[in-house]
Parts: structure tokens; sequence; C-alpha cells
């Protein structure tokens, strides 16, 4: 006997075309899922570039601006002595990103070639993706609090080009792993 998982009630259902509970379609739609994944892959890809590259944070002083990349600001905490904080910059800001794109990537080639390999730890890194996702967020939430905080007549913080890309950055590496249906991962594959 076949079981399937609802994916939008969370039902257990027996091979069927409609799920008992909710009544919406469960079938595998291994095409959209994949473009719809791929698709926000790229796009999320492609905002990623000007997040690394545009200031993140734009500080004016007496008329004077002055901004500061993610990989600027990493170093100037590491120089400062705020090791700590730069460590937890560094992780949530460039590694983790990077190890999603890998993740993403991979998950998609494999779902798309039809390849079986270790389902299990398959699953694993998709459920890590979606566990780290909304913590890629720190780096937005830093600049915001700065904003927040720092009130002084004479210096004015900003947020610059590459919060909004990061962000939109964020946001699409959520929506590429949530499209992609995890049930896909060990589905119909070939050795």
């Amino acid at each position: 006997m076949e079981l399937i998982r609802c994916p939008h009630c969370g039902a257990t259902n027996h091979k069927s075309e409609s799920c008992r509970r909710c009544g919406l379609d469960i079938t595998l739609d291994r095409r959209s899922s994949l473009q719809r994944s791929l698709a926000f892959f790229l796009s999320a890809l492609i905002f990623y570039i000007p997040a690394n590259i545009y200031p993140i944070l734009q500080s004016s002083r007496f008329g004077s601006f002055h901004g500061s990349t993610i990989i600027e600001g990493v170093f100037q905490l590491w120089r400062l002595g705020d090791y700590p904080v730069a460590i937890v910059i560094f992780l949530a800001s460039i590694l983790v990103p990077l190890m999603k794109f890998v993740i993403l990537l991979y998950l998609i080639t494999t779902i798309a070639m039809k390849r079986c390999g270790p389902v299990k730890w398959k699953v694993r890194l998709y459920y890590l993706i979606e566990i780290t996702g909304p913590w890629s967020l720190i780096d937005v939430f830093v600049v915001v609090i700065l904003t927040a905080l720092i009130h002084f007549k004479n210096i004015a913080i900003i947020p610059g080009i590459g919060v909004s890309s990061f962000a939109l950055m964020v946001f699409f590496t959520i929506l590429s792993a949530n499209a992609l249906d995890v049930r896909l991962i060990g589905a119909d594959c070939e050795e």
C-alpha cells in the first residue's frame, strides 16, 4: 500500500489524485515545481551580486558619505576587535547564502536528472535550507537597528542598495526552497 502526504494540509492519503481531507490535488508535478524553484533560484543569484558589490550601509557625517559592503563591514569589525559579531555576520551573510545556493543547485539538478543518491541526506539538506532561510536576514536587521539607534545630529546612517538586494536575495532563496516539492527527491529516480 503506497501512501502519499498532502503538501497543503499534511494528511496521509492512499495513492490517489486528491486529498481525502482538503480535496486538493496531490499528484507530483515535477515540471512545474522544478521550473518555479529554478526561476526563484536564478532570481536570488542575480540579487546576490549587487548585495555584495554595493554598500549595505552608508554613513553621512558633515556631508561626506562613506559606504561599506558586507565583506568590508566584516573586515572592519574584525580590525576593531569585534570578533564574535564579525564571525556571525560572515557566517550569516556570506557563508550561509553560498551554502544555500550550492545545496539548492544540487537538489534541483539531481531531481531534474532523476538521480537517486542518498535520499535521506538530500531531504536533510533540504530541511537545512528551510531552517536557515529567515536567519539570513540578520544583516538587514542589523542595519535597521543601527539606523534606529543612532540619532546624532551630525551622523546619519542610511541603508544602502546592498540591503534591499540582500533582502530580495534571501526572499528568493526561501521561495526557491518552498517551490521545490520535497517529495520529488526520491520519486522516480534512475540509477
